[in-house]
């Protein structure tokens, strides 16, 4: 019979994809300088939007041994689900789905369990409170691969081999310069707005003389592939953990599954002049595996414990998304970047149909910024965290994997204990994306005053201005809010339907007048009137609360000075200065009180993107 790994080889994986090679256009409403998955996932959400976008990228395709994202949260899958595509990515599994059991902290891959519990169960279960959705775990070509099978259907042209090497914007739009790499054939495209999704080492982001704040490392660390080229199931058996946490005197970090026969590892840190060799990486990997595994090197990624945040994320007919206006320690950055998408995508939308003023496309900045502000000072003190642990597990000494004497074990349980303690499921990092310093949301009197601080830690449901919008479903057959708000902003009518024709008439009235579609949906379930805490509710396209009402006289403001405000056409009065609003950047706000979980469930939001 043939080794698991000689069946399975080739089946399944994405090692590489390339980029259709179409003739870029001369004209486009939005030019996407990147095709990763933040820039396809840019002209996707164009798209949704009536709009339609072009993508260049300087490369001819990509590959898997890039070592690219692999993880994603509740919230980018919401993002994925509102494109109509999370059940393609979910059915184009690279290694099987049998293999996931969660994050398990282990001795190494074939050695003993320190901490966690085996999430595999055939049950059901239940989906998180928060979300509809949970998390996955799929490489980043296979998200390219079906973005751009699916760009291809809507006849949205994308564009491989141009880079560019030129930006001039004007009073009505920009002027971008292409190059074909093959050939050195120059040509201009115009456009109305161009969105830099290219990377942390940006071109856009350098052409638009954005400045980037932050720190620079003094050492780096590097993510690399492994191909095992020998059969491992004698060691791993038919079901190895697709996502591990290794912790032994010689290796710690994830080692997880790109497919049948690919695994990421970790190593680092080195001084900022020296690469490791292969034999060192080898070495780090059969450590993480825990046997005399035969095994490759086929890629080599660095990467950096450090923040480095644009200035703006935009500024003339400029727009930065994903890695090219914000990279911080590891750990979700895709994810955010889907964020900075669907924020900035409606908004590009409303202007370019008339519908928005340019201070809509401000907001992006507004909302944006601070936002990844916080997540990067989270994620950098929660690897300083990770990594005093560890050398505390060290100074310990992680037993042999073949001892297994009383000491061993003991040694084992004391060791689970440290790795497991101070952990808790960082739910706001997840789910909480409040905007709190936004020209485009009404504010309620004394509401930013008395809400609690930001916690990496701790989530509610919270239908106040500025935060995402409770989602929930609308019929027994799992249809949802987010399904029924699709591309529109939506009035929520959470009162019951006698007295409310007066209220939804005065914004119906107001959008019409504006050239303005107004999703109303009546909610009138008791729970749902509860969680949002009004009657009415301004719900915006990237699921978040713009504008909350009990409907009498619309809080002394009329329902075309909401839609104003919402759309950059206005300010209502009484809206709180912005200089009150926000927290210093760089300060993590640590609670005293954090609910405590099982270790996996925290290493399960920890793997996104690692």
């Amino acid at each position: 019979m043939p080794a698991r790994n000689e069946i399975t080889r080739g089946k399944r994986q994405v090692d590489a994809l390339t980029f259709p090679r179409t003739e870029p256009a001369e004209h486009v409403d939005v030019l996407v300088v990147g095709a990763g998955p933040n820039g396809l996932g840019t002209a996707l959400e164009l798209h949704r939007h009536g709009v339609q976008a072009a993508v260049v990228d300087a490369a001819l395709g990509a590959t898997l041994v890039r070592a690219g994202a692999a993880g994603y949260t509740s919230r980018a899958l919401e993002v994925i689900r509102g494109w109509g595509l999370l059940q393609r990515i979910q059915h184009a599994w690279t290694f099987p789905p049998e293999w996931s059991t969660g994050n398990l902290l282990l001795t190494s891959l074939a050695g003993h369990q320190l901490a966690g519990t085996t999430l595999r169960s055939f049950g059901l279960g239940a989906t998180s409170r928060y979300s509809t959705e949970t998390m996955l775990r799929r490489p980043q070509t296979v998200l390219q691969r079906v973005f751009l099978d699916r760009l291809a259907e809507i006849g949205t042209a994308v564009s491989g081999g141009w880079r560019v090497e030129g930006l001039a914007s004007d009073a009505d739009g920009v002027t971008t310069t292409v190059v074909e790499v093959e050939t050195g054939r120059r040509r201009t495209i115009r456009s109305r707005y161009v969105v830099g999704a290219d990377g942390g080492s940006s071109t856009v982001r350098t052409l638009a003389r954005i400045p980037r704040s932050g720190s620079y490392a003094d050492e780096r660390y590097f993510r690399f592939v492994v191909r095992t080229t020998s059969d491992t199931s004698a060691a791993l058996g038919a079901f190895p953990p697709a996502t591990a946490v290794i912790y032994n005197d010689r290796y710690s970090g994830f080692l997880a599954a790109l497919n049948a026969t690919d695994w990421r590892a970790y190593a680092g840190p080195y001084p900022l002049d020296r690469d490791p060799t292969t034999d060192e990486l080898i070495a780090q990997a059969r450590a993480a595996f825990g046997f005399d595994v035969d095994l490759e090197v086929v890629s080599l990624t660095p990467f950096f414990k450090t923040t480095r945040i644009a200035d703006t994320f935009y500024r003339d007919r400029i727009a930065l998304v994903g890695d090219a206006a914000h990279v911080r320690t590891p750990g979700g950055n895709l994810c955010e970047g889907f964020g900075d998408v669907v924020n900035l995508g409606w908004k590009l939308a409303a202007v370019l149909r008339g519908q928005a003023g340019e201070a809509l496309l401000d907001s992006y900045d507004e909302e944006r910024r601070p936002h990844n502000w916080r997540i990067a000072d989270y994620a950098l003190a929660d690897d300083r965290r990770h990594t005093a642990a560890y050398e505390r597990v060290r100074a310990l000494g992680v037993p042999d994997d073949a001892d297994t004497g009383p000491d061993a074990v003991r040694r084992r349980a004391e060791i689970g204990a440290i790795l497991g303690e101070g952990r808790s499921l960082p739910l706001g990092v997840v789910f909480d994306e409040r905007y709190d310093a936004s020209s485009v949301i009404r504010y309620e009197d004394g509401q930013l005053e008395a809400e609690a601080p930001w916690d990496a830690y701790a989530y509610a449901d919270d239908a106040r201005p500025g935060h995402r919008a409770p989602n929930g479903n609308l019929d027994p057959f799992g249809f949802t809010l987010y399904d029924r708000i699709g591309s529109h902003v939506a009035l929520l009518v959470l009162a019951d339907d006698a007295g409310t024709a007066g209220t939804v008439g005065a914004f119906e009235t107001a959008a019409d007048a504006r050239g303005l579609e107004i999703e109303v949906i009546h909610l009138p379930d008791p729970a749902a009137r509860e969680l949002y805490g009004a009657p009415y509710a301004l719900v915006r396209p990237d699921h978040h609360v713009a504008w909350r009402g009990d409907g009498s006289g619309l809080d002394d403001v009329d329902a075309g000075a909401v839609l104003d405000l919402v759309h950059g056409r206005g300010r209502l009065p009484a809206q709180p200065p912005a200089q009150t609003q926000t927290k210093a950047f760089g300060q993590l706000v640590d609670s005293a009180e954090r609910p405590l979980v099982d270790p996996t469930e925290r290493q399960l939001v920890d793997s996104a993107e690692r």
